[in-house]
């Protein structure tokens, strides 16, 4: 049998670091639910990023309400948005707290409150002719039955595009006009009529309304990219998912940091 042989790491010059920072998920099960038992009982996953250097946070809604598989099983693409860009972490937890919503037929529902799934280390990674977003997890030390059920793995990457706003989507596919990014020239001009783009720079994703392709590459990618996220051992009483994004645990349950569904 031949010898399978080691990948070596990219050479410096062909991996280049755009950006690093604190990523966070979190899950907000349906309307009326009390609690989440599965992922049929979820109603949006979030990822929200906070750029190491910067006073920003972006929350980015996934869909499918799954990140893409990076193991070989399931689904390996998945489409994101920016819904929510400000300098004030206050900005973005006031979205993950609890919501009125008006229905037609029911009238007023509940919306619960999003629950935090985990925390970690990412960075934003120019490779040749792509980008991938690469992650660390911190916080819960393993993944749990959440974090399995939501794709959340221990180590992550994922190829990373931008869409042209400008560009026709299919129907029903993607944001409608009115929801798309409107992005300043600068960036804009860097599509040069194509639908996408890697995702550089990041600053793409400063933009309400920027939607982002994800693909799922294979696990061994992130080591073979040579880069390293310093992740720290985190306790739910050292989580920066409460202190950097203000979540107020009397709002968000935190049981999901340990695995398991609330």
């Amino acid at each position: 049998m031949a010898k399978t042989q080691a990948r070596r790491p990219l050479a410096p010059t062909q991996v280049r670091v755009r950006e690093r920072g604190n990523i966070y998920f979190a899950y907000r099960p349906k309307i009326d639910e009390q609690v989440a038992q599965s992922l049929d009982d979820v109603e949006r996953l979030y990822m929200i990023l906070s750029p190491r250097g910067r006073d920003s946070y972006r929350l980015l809604v996934i869909g499918g309400k799954r990140l893409p598989a990076v193991n070989g099983s399931g689904e390996r693409k998945t489409w994101a948005f920016v819904e929510k860009v400000s300098s004030r972490a206050e900005d973005v937890e006031d979205e993950l707290d609890p919501k009125t919503r008006l229905t037609k037929t029911r009238g007023e529902r509940q919306l619960p409150a999003a629950r935090p799934a985990g925390e970690g280390v990412y960075a934003i990674v120019r490779h040749r002719s792509h980008t991938h977003l690469a992650y660390a997890l911190e916080l819960p030390p393993e993944p749990g039955e959440v974090q399995r059920a939501l794709n959340i793995v221990e180590e992550g990457s994922y190829v990373a595009a931008v869409k042209n706003p400008k560009a026709k989507a299919a129907p029903g596919m993607g944001l409608d006009e009115t929801r798309r990014a409107a992005l300043p020239r600068t960036l804009q001009s860097l599509f040069r009529g194509r639908r996408f783009i890697p995702l550089d720079p990041p600053k793409f994703m400063d933009h309400e309304g920027a939607e982002i392709l994800l693909v799922g590459v294979r696990p061994d990618l992130f080591a073979e990219l040579g880069i390293e996220l310093d992740r720290e051992e985190e306790t739910e009483a050292t989580a920066e998912i409460f202190s950097d994004l203000r979540m107020e645990k009397e709002l968000h349950p935190v049981a999901p940091l340990e695995g398991k569904w609330a």
